[in-house]
């Protein structure tokens, strides 16, 4: 399946705000990201209906975890034409500022809608549970079937 990665680079238009994890990041280990950083992000999480900010790109990862997240989401069946990929390699201030703004200290980063649904762990409890395949199929986010040519 090949997936779309975008630059968070090229993304400036504000998005609305998505609402805050339950999980917090303690209040000594948080930075403050730049209003630059932060809009970037909003923008970023807007440019698909399906976001992974990750280590790598969908189709050369650079972590297990990043890897294993992919592979979920091409497994599901995820329309690659509503998916969207960043690089947080790429950037330092990405990298540190993804996990500042979702409040989530681990690296790859699922939003689905603009909502943020967790890392790897949970992209992985919600696939073996159904929940994510059935998330996926109700917000419309899985690729056509291909309809089998009958001659």
């Amino acid at each position: 399946m090949a997936f779309m990665q975008r630059s968070i680079f090229a993304l400036r238009a504000a998005t609305p705000a998505m609402r805050a994890p339950a999980f917090r990041i303690a209040p000594s280990m948080r930075r403050f990201i730049s209003t630059e950083t932060k809009d970037a992000i909003e923008t970023a999480i807007g440019t698909a209906p399906v976001v992974l900010f990750m280590k790598g790109t969908p189709e050369f990862p650079q972590c297990g975890f990043s890897r294993a997240t992919i592979q979920v989401l091409g497994h599901q069946g995820v329309d690659p034409q509503k998916f969207a990929a960043f690089n947080v390699l790429e950037d330092e201030e990405l990298r540190e500022g993804i996990k500042e703004f979702s409040q989530w200290p681990t690296i790859p980063q699922l939003y689905i809608n603009k909502e943020f649904i967790g890392g790897c762990d949970i992209v992985m409890s919600m696939s073996q549970s159904g929940e994510l395949a059935e998330m996926l199929q109700q917000q419309d986010l899985l690729a056509p079937e291909e309809e089998e040519h009958m001659e």
